[in-house]
């Protein structure tokens, strides 16, 4: 099962540490690593790859910084050919970021399932991009992944099918526990 596994930003690196490290015991699962881009600098990725032993990304999109609608458009328009060659069985996307949004509508709209890792999480504030974000993703998601129980009850009261929603725990926590030797 081939899985595209897209990070973005700084807490996405580390939540994609955990998974990444994960997939090494499933040999069925042939991981994809995507890097948007969204941070770009050495010190906002770089770093962080080589510190939680996250390998080198198979795809960097190379977006950086720019205002929602542009920096959400170049990912989803980066983002699609990528789809088109690897043929992944899922997209996997976490958190709330514009990476997140973006490369679930490629994947939905190209019919590949989309996997939602944080999913149900809410502030309540419609104001900020990234509930919009989460809001967004999570309806569009196949299987949404909860790190918390009121993630889970957030979904159950917006309507979302119980049969696609799992509470899994943190994988903030799993990458923290895996790493708190070096701290």
């Amino acid at each position: 099962m081939k899985i595209i596994n897209v990070a973005g930003a700084r807490p996405n690196f580390i939540k994609i540490a955990a998974l990444m490290g994960a997939y090494e015991s499933v040999p069925a699962i042939d991981p994809v690593l995507v890097h948007t881009g969204q941070h770009y600098d050495e010190r906002m990725s770089d770093l962080f790859f080589r510190q939680l032993g996250i390998p080198e990304p198979d795809v960097n999109l190379g977006v950086g910084s720019a205002s929602h609608a542009v920096q959400t458009a170049e990912i989803m328009r980066l983002f699609e050919p990528v789809v088109l060659e690897h043929e992944p069985d899922a997209v996997l996307v976490v958190g709330d970021v514009n990476s997140t949004v973006a490369c679930g509508l490629v994947a939905v709209k190209l019919g590949v399932k989309l996997v939602h890792v944080e999913a149900g999480l809410r502030s309540g504030d419609r104001t900020m991009p990234e509930e919009i974000n989460r809001v967004v993703t999570d309806s569009i998601s196949n299987l949404l992944l909860c790190s918390e129980p009121s993630g889970v009850e957030n979904l159950r009261r917006e309507g979302i099918d119980p049969s696609k929603v799992f509470l899994v725990g943190n994988v903030m926590i799993d990458t923290l526990h895996k790493n708190k030797a070096k701290a």
